[in-house]
């Protein structure tokens, strides 16, 4: 049996990786768990899964928490520390990292030097600590299994092969809710045109960042970590059937991809059973019913969040930590109805403009950069 312990657990790749776990508590125990504030949700599955410890970001819900568990032989923790308690329980040999944003870091870095491998939803983390997180796995002896679909598939595209012979990586895109249209129209888009996905399934984050396709840039930054190869060997194909979840292109021109339905079930029993595979628990994939597969260009002049990811690795540093921050902080302001969709790519570039970038930064430095960034865009929007 593999113990688990979860970072993230009331979101979406958390309470889907719940159900993988619900599927196969043969194969499973959830050991520990941790969420951000949504304590409802947590009940329950701290009720279901019986967890030794649970941890809630918010200090206050952390103690209603307490109070409603009491029954429980469960330990309730709070803030960072909840977090890093959780991801560096004893007994977890695997700890999924399903946070949102760079609150990830330090949990992870925290996990890898306790020794447990990492299955990786978290992209911020690679995004912003990727010369930081890397070496230190290698040193360490972890493995770090990627969740999100695209980097799932790359890396099942990799099995059995030789990294050295690897000529590009092809990291599909849907094109979200907004493909084909011009900057005209997307003046006008609203919140809710936003985040009707055509596809997925996700967090209301993580649908804007498809939205504006910054999540494509995101991808590429930690595409570019995950696999150790340069942005001119990472592209990005728009495919809006979202069947082909990415491509590894080797330098006698084969091509292999993963293709399956859109269900992020898949890469996280890929992840947790690495390197076996078991039966998915819901729709396969029928190519009877599909009609044709589309392949086209990203338009990065509509898609300004994209360019602006190349634009980040290439400086590199401490850059794609402004490019991550300031997008959090934009996203947020656009959910809450304070700017306009398009405005999301406008903060971006201003904050990049304004940061001279730190070469190698540390933790410490990367978390400074996060800071500074939301603070010069409180200042201006």
């Amino acid at each position: 049996m593999k113990n688990i312990a979860l970072l993230g657990s009331t979101g979406s790749i958390g309470t889907q990786t719940l159900d993988v776990v619900r599927h196969y508590k043969e194969e499973f125990r959830v050991t520990a768990m941790a969420a951000g504030t949504n304590i409802d949700k947590l009940e329950e599955q701290i009720r279901e899964f019986r967890p030794l410890l649970a941890a809630v970001y918010s200090e206050e819900k952390a103690l209603e928490l307490r109070q409603r568990v009491k029954d429980l032989n469960i330990k309730v923790l709070a803030g960072m520390d909840g977090l890093m308690a959780v991801a560096t329980e004893v007994s977890a040999d695997i700890v999924l990292t399903a946070v949102v944003g760079m609150i990830g870091i330090r949990p992870t870095i925290a996990a890898i030097e306790a020794g447990k491998d990492i299955a990786l939803a978290n992209k911020e983390t690679l995004v912003t600590a990727g010369h930081l997180i890397m070496p230190l796995a290698a040193a360490k002896g972890v493995k770090i299994l990627p969740v999100d679909s695209e980097h799932s598939a790359i890396f099942q595209s990799m099995q059995g092969e030789k990294r050295s012979q690897v000529h590009k990586i092809l990291l599909t895109a849907s094109g979200g809710p907004f493909r084909g249209r011009n900057l005209e129209e997307l003046k006008s888009v609203q919140v809710e045109d936003a985040l009707k996905h055509p596809n997925w399934v996700m967090g209301r984050k993580i649908t804007i960042d498809s939205a504006t396709m910054v999540n494509k840039g995101l991808e590429v930054i930690e595409a570019r970590w995950l696999f150790d190869v340069d942005l001119d060997k990472i592209q990005v194909v728009v495919h809006p059937e979202s069947v082909i979840h990415s491509m590894v292109e080797y330098e006698d021109s084969a091509v292999i991809g993963q293709l399956g339905t859109p269900d992020m079930r898949l890469p996280i029993q890929y992840a947790l059973f690495y390197p076996d595979r078991k039966p998915l628990h819901g729709e396969w994939l029928d190519l009877f019913k599909l009609n044709t597969l589309h392949f086209e260009a990203p338009d990065l002049e509509v898609f300004k969040g994209l360019n602006l990811a190349y634009e980040a690795l290439k400086t590199g540093g401490s850059m794609p930590t402004v490019f991550n921050a300031a997008n959090e902080r934009a996203v947020a302001k656009f959910l809450d109805r304070k700017i306009g969709f398009l405005d999301i790519a406008e903060i971006i570039g201003e904050a990049m403009k304004k940061h001279t970038a730190i070469e190698s930064p540390n933790l410490e430095e990367i978390l400074d950069v996060e800071e500074a960034t939301y603070e010069f865009i409180e200042s201006r929007w």
